[in-house]
């Protein structure tokens, strides 16, 4: 795999030519991304929000929870399944669910997670290391009629997304610990290796990886922020968020950023298995549309038959904001942003989605009605302000239609 460099990558977001990173798929120009016959989103003003729907109430969780990149599954009558993170800090981060009707009495059920055999609780992990956290937990019920989770685990030299397979969907027991399906440029197997666009925060191979350990692939390394879905012909996509450097001269280097720098681009990477994603290809990153601050921190997909529905994630990094753009594809690959506005506005100072809406997997059709359960964050994301308390909870929007 060839690396996107930065005078390509700089080159590609002006518009001025269209940047590669596998598959042979070319970005959109603005043009195109402009075409007059795409379907059109309903309203910001079509969104009735609901509020707080999961908040942080047992010892465990602290003040923060989120429900970002998670998918939220309808039970019976009013009642739902919300997967969550725990998410203050990496040494408390875990991942659980929450059974029940959203805004009332909910069941809580965090993983029981063990190195070795998985246990029989609700929710229960197993052949994960003592010391590795999970976060950010995708579930799939496969099309084999068995149960996937996918999440990303911290640890002492380790930051690296992880599946585990279940027969029922309450015992799940981790693939490989030691083969990852992505690395983030901190993970310890990541040292010393490239990404795709030439970025490595680590010169130097890692003294702690284990001999039995390969180095990783490449095209694996990643940042964080990570939606898997299997398609109707059971292979997988993913979408998951590369970092691209930038010197300090540079329009879109912004300082007060808690990773000063690092450009974040969204790639798309496609799978027969779900386990080994071999082609990535670029398809979103800032163009001469977008103001220099710009970037993309996550890209959540929703398949409806008109074709896929995106969430991006549109993080303005000087006002440390984070915004819900609306976005259209017909394939996954080419991707047109005509509106590049919030498509469920934040709210204000008094609300919990102040600074920022982080959304779930996807939008859920259910009951005549399109749910929308998303994250709200009152605080910056570089956390150096916030409306009040720093707090983090799981919202709820609805709308009649997706389209006007």
């Amino acid at each position: 795999m060839e690396p996107v460099d930065r005078r390509s990558f700089l080159r590609g977001s002006l518009g001025v030519a269209a940047g590669v990173v596998a598959g042979g798929a070319c970005l959109e120009s603005p043009a195109q991304s402009a075409e007059a016959d795409l379907p059109q989103p309903c309203p910001p003003g079509a969104w009735r929000k609901h509020g707080v729907v999961l908040a942080p109430t047992e010892p465990w969780e602290g003040d923060h929870i989120q429900n970002f990149t998670c998918p939220c599954e309808p039970l019976d009558r009013n009642k739902w399944r919300l997967w969550y993170s725990v998410c203050g800090s990496t040494k408390a981060y875990t991942i659980a669910y929450a059974e029940g009707e959203p805004g009332g009495p909910m069941k809580k059920h965090p993983v029981e997670r063990r190195s070795g055999r998985p246990g029989d609780g609700a929710f229960a992990l197993g052949h994960l290391p003592d010391t590795w956290n999970p976060v950010q937990v995708v579930h799939l019920p496969l099309a084999n009629g068995k149960h996937r989770i996918y999440f990303w685990v911290h640890g002492p030299g380790i930051a690296r997304y992880l599946a585990a397979d279940s027969e029922d969907g309450h015992r799940f027991q981790v693939i490989d610990p030691r083969r990852p399906v992505l690395y983030h440029p901190h993970d310890r197997a990541a040292c010393g290796v490239p990404s795709p666009d030439g970025l490595v925060l680590h010169k130097a191979p890692s003294k702690d990886r284990p001999a039995d350990e390969p180095l990783a692939a490449s095209h694996l390394i990643s940042n964080d922020a990570t939606n898997v879905y299997q398609l109707p012909d059971g292979s997988f996509e993913l979408y998951s968020v590369g970092l691209v450097q930038v010197p300090k001269d540079d329009p879109a280097y912004v300082g007060e950023d808690n990773a000063p720098g690092l450009l974040r681009v969204v790639d798309r990477y496609a799978s027969e298995d779900g386990l080994r994603f071999e082609k990535r290809t670029r398809i979103i990153q800032r163009d001469a549309l977008d103001p220099a601050d710009q970037q993309f921190y996550y890209l959540a997909v929703t398949r409806t038959p008109k074709g896929r529905v995106g969430m991006l994630g549109h993080y303005r990094v000087r006002a440390q904001t984070m915004d819900l753009e609306w976005c259209f594809s017909a394939d996954g690959l080419k991707w047109a942003r005509p509106r590049r506005t919030p498509w469920l506005p934040r709210g204000d100072r008094s609300q919990p989605d102040s600074y920022g809406i982080y959304a779930s997997s996807s939008i859920v059709p259910h009951q005549g009605r399109h749910h929308l359960f998303y994250t709200g964050v009152n605080s910056a994301h570089n956390e150096k302000d916030s409306h009040g308390k720093p707090r983090t909870v799981v919202m709820l929007a609805t709308t009649e239609s997706l389209w006007r």
